[in-house]
């Protein structure tokens, strides 16, 4: 008798499983489309942010450069990333750039860094960190305006020796209390912009591109997440 139930409650478990993985694989294919469709609008809305609508007339999520592989680390980047391509009437007009600066107090800060095609800065959004809320959660502009301070710089203004905050003899400005969190955002854009500098002619040249593209999500993804840590 003991083993007849054993059975049966095998029987009975092993059948709840496959029912409530069937609700899940069903579930799952019915929301697909609607998540892909939402991460899709989130990813052009970080693009607009940058570059928007008056400034560009192509699909700038489809119109990408692959960054080579070899100079991802550049960028502070792991896994293979793409430049989205801002044109109108075909010229380009800006790059919206993937970058992580790595050195952050609480780990990594996820950014995409728009560069004007004369190597000016049209913007920055840092699209993920786990930074100290109150201090180091800053560079989210949904916290302070601080990385609208980037916009219009360039390598030649300031001069190269200037980018850096203040605390170290540069131009941009520190949080009270956090330093860490700025300087690492300052180093990184600097980065990304002689980064910009030395591949100039090969983004300039890539043809429009407006097939669908497999594009890391988080590159383009707007979610943020905190730590309660103190820097």
């Amino acid at each position: 008798m003991l083993t007849q139930s054993i059975s049966k409650n095998s029987l009975i478990l092993a059948a709840f499983a496959l029912v409530t993985a069937g609700i899940l694989a069903l579930t799952f294919m019915k929301t697909a489309p609607r998540i892909a469709d939402a991460e899709k609008r989130a990813a052009q809305q970080a693009l607009l942010e940058i570059v928007p609508d008056s400034r560009h007339d192509n699909d700038m999520l489809h119109d990408i450069w692959q960054i080579p592989e070899e100079q991802l680390m550049e960028l502070g980047l792991s896994a293979q990333s793409n430049i989205h391509i801002a044109r109108l009437n075909d010229a380009p007009v800006a790059f919206i750039v993937p970058a992580t600066a790595k050195d952050g107090y609480s780990g990594d800060i996820k950014m995409i860094i728009g560069v004007n095609v004369d190597g000016s800065i049209a913007g920055v959004r840092v699209l993920s960190h786990k930074e100290t809320p109150g201090l180091g959660d800053r560079v989210d502009l949904n916290k302070s305006p601080w990385v609208l301070s980037f916009n219009g710089k360039s390598l030649q203004q300031p001069q190269t020796e200037k980018w850096k905050v203040k605390k170290d003899g540069g131009e941009f400005d520190q949080f009270t209390g956090a330093t860490i969190t700025p300087r690492a955002v300052v180093h990184q854009v600097k980065q990304t912009l002689e980064f910009f500098e030395r591949n100039k002619s090969a983004l300039l040249e890539q043809s429009p591109t407006q097939a669908a593209s497999s594009i890391p999500t988080e590159s383009v993804s707007s979610q943020h997440s905190t730590t309660s840590q103190s820097e």
